[in-house]
């Protein structure tokens, strides 16, 4: 029987996507210690959750108004810790919990990611996943030594070559190559050990890499592009996708379209996971999820909203008056996710959507479209979803941390084993083996 695949959605930060959530009551306060990220570890391995993933952004949300006050004043992600040094922490209290971690192409140097996803991979024993962004605004770019954001498409044009020379890196070690023959003084066998010598429109590279080939073969790559480039890059590279399907039908639509797109780029549908991410309330009954729910809605604020939307979409929603129609070069001039801009202008019906449109449409720091309820209904819509081809797992996000996971594995993992939809043990040692994922062979992307 098919069985779906669950990830834990985690920030290394004061708060979860939802900036509200550390105004929770039963919130965590020691974010910034080794012990809260081993103890959400500890909660999703227990749930037997195929991964653990770190979101990510280069800088706190600073462009609603040109200033970080609000951000720091309102706790919108405004401490953000390296994800990938927070999942060693994680990776030595478990040893079995995938561990996945942002990193941006349009900022870092090809070898540089390689080697550090390759050095987690190694100290995880094959657990590792990198999720590969090109990141989405101006603070970002400013942080990180440039004057602005790089135009949509040419970020993703980058990120095709990043991947080719991280591919080429990750390849040139073949198997077997480390011998540790002490006798005859042969370490490794020269021969199975390649350069890259890469000369590209965006890089150069040479080599030869310096961490051998990992347990799983490399680490899993995740993409969550969702506008039409950003999809089509999924396409070529993925091997898990995380998308934000808004109801079944959408979703059963855009699933088959990815996975046939992944069919004629010459891949296997199958070896690619699409998971949807989804919020979930959940309790012993549906009355007590509800009563969740009112807290969580109660602790949102719409500046958490404004700051967000001006963070994703590169535009400084201050500029406007909430009822105030955005013209077409306004729109235009939003240079962050052009997905959802789009996903706005369609849904709203209007050419010159407003600021309150935004804020209903994408529920911008709002569970949206969350499951509420108790073991079964959740479950039940979980279920749903998965049995209609809609998804090959979901993406788990919280309300609060770590009460979100902790109810979702007290309430919701049996419901969804007992039904056989989730596995009750995990598979192997590695993510691939967990995930349902083949050993790569060398050269598979090229």
């Amino acid at each position: 029987m098919r069985q779906m695949n669950l990830i834990g959605f985690l920030q290394a930060q004061n708060c979860t996507q939802m900036p509200s959530s550390w105004r929770h009551h039963k919130a965590a306060p020691d974010f910034m210690t080794a012990e809260y990220y081993r103890r959400i570890a500890r909660i999703l391995e227990a749930g037997k959750f195929q991964m653990g993933f770190f979101d990510d952004r280069l800088a706190m949300p600073d462009i609603y108004a040109g200033d970080h006050a609000h951000t720091v004043q309102n706790g919108i992600r405004c401490v953000k810790l390296d994800p990938v040094t927070t999942l060693m922490a994680m990776g030595m209290a478990t040893e079995r919990l995938g561990l996945g971690a942002t990193c941006s192409t349009t900022y870092y140097e090809p070898f540089h990611v390689a080697r550090l996803f390759s050095t987690l991979d190694m100290m995880t024993d094959g657990r590792a996943a990198w999720n590969v962004v090109t990141s989405m605004n101006d603070s970002e770019a400013m942080n990180m030594g440039k004057l602005e954001h790089p135009e949509h498409d040419l970020r993703y044009d980058r990120a095709d070559e990043f991947l080719e020379v991280v591919l080429g890196h990750w390849d040139s070690w073949e198997e077997g190559a480390i011998v540790l023959d002490r006798e005859n003084n042969l370490f490794a066998t020269p021969e199975k050990v390649h350069r890259l010598d890469h000369v590209g429109e965006y890089f150069r590279s040479r080599g030869p890499f310096t961490v051998p080939r990992t347990k799983q073969g490399h680490p899993v790559i995740i993409q969550a592009g969702s506008s039409g480039r950003g999809k089509r890059f999924a396409t070529r590279w993925a091997e898990v996708i995380f998308t934000a399907y808004r109801d079944i039908e959408g979703g059963k639509r855009d699933y088959a379209a990815q996975k046939q797109s992944i069919a004629a780029a010459g891949r296997d549908p199958d070896a690619v996971k699409i998971s949807r991410l989804t919020y979930t309330v959940a309790a012993e009954t549906r009355a007590e999820a509800e009563d969740k729910m009112a807290v969580i809605e109660r602790d949102y604020r719409e500046i958490d909203g404004l700051s967000l939307l001006s963070e994703v979409l590169n535009y400084d929603f201050a500029k406007k008056s909430i009822d105030e129609p955005f013209t077409a070069e306004e729109l235009d001039g939003m240079s962050g996710s052009q997905a959802t801009r789009d996903r706005v202008i369609s849904a709203s019906g209007k050419t010159n959507p407003t600021t309150r449109d935004f804020l209903h449409l994408t529920q911008r720091a709002k569970p949206h479209d969350a499951m509420v309820g108790g073991a079964r209904e959740i479950a039940d819509g979980l279920e749903e979803w998965f049995t209609a081809g809609a998804c090959d797992g979901f993406v788990i996000s919280a309300t609060h941390v770590p009460g979100t996971y902790e109810d979702f594995v007290r309430f919701v993992v049996p419901e969804l084993q007992r039904r056989g939809l989730f596995h009750t043990e995990y598979e192997g040692t590695t993510l691939r083996e967990n995930l349902g994922l083949q050993m790569p062979e060398r050269g598979w992307w090229k």
